[in-house]
């Protein structure tokens, strides 16, 4: 499936690439381990290369896809519950993240900004959209071949463009 130094994404963790594939015996059984190196957060993880898939482990996306999901950043609506219920929002929100899909994590980010316009956002809401902006950029490092300012500049400026609108369409 995977190959050392291919540049992978995963969920929960963000943008890394393959470091190793290990044999590796654990409880008397031994298998063979994808060794991830996710640089962004400074760790390694190692995944049973037979749970790879399931684990949500895929390529970093296209740059293709990449841009069109940072075009698109701000269709589409905010479940209107994400306002009044809050765990309802920590649990979609939790969902969404460990699905790796990259438009399911903009639109974490997209809901939980149009959310602190609306309320104060509780330390659960905060930790959420840092993580959700953190993977992200990490996968924009990755896709672009830009260091970690360069994304960052890139998200925030995306994010500006809807306050922008928001300014503009209000007057």
């Amino acid at each position: 499936m995977f190959e050392i130094g291919d540049v992978i994404f995963y969920p929960m963790h963000g943008a890394g690439f393959i470091e190793a594939i290990e044999e590796k015996e654990i409880l008397g059984e031994n298998k063979l381990y994808y060794v991830l190196k996710i640089p962004h957060m400074s760790v390694r993880i190692m995944i049973p290369k037979e749970k790879a898939a399931s684990s949500g482990i895929r390529r970093v996306v296209d740059p293709d896809i990449m841009e069109n999901a940072l075009e698109c950043f701000f269709q589409g609506t905010t479940d209107p519950d994400i306002y009044i219920n809050n765990r309802y929002c920590i649990s979609i929100n939790r969902n969404k993240i460990k699905s790796g899909d990259i438009y399911q994590g903009t639109e974490i980010i997209r809901d939980l900004i149009r959310k602190s316009k609306k309320i104060k956002l509780g330390t659960e809401d905060k930790n959420m959209l840092d993580n959700a902006r953190q993977i992200l950029v990490s996968e924009l490092i990755q896709v672009k071949g830009i260091d970690a300012e360069e994304a960052e500049i890139i998200l925030d400026k995306v994010i500006q463009g809807e306050e922008t609108t928001l300014v503009s369409s209000e007057i």
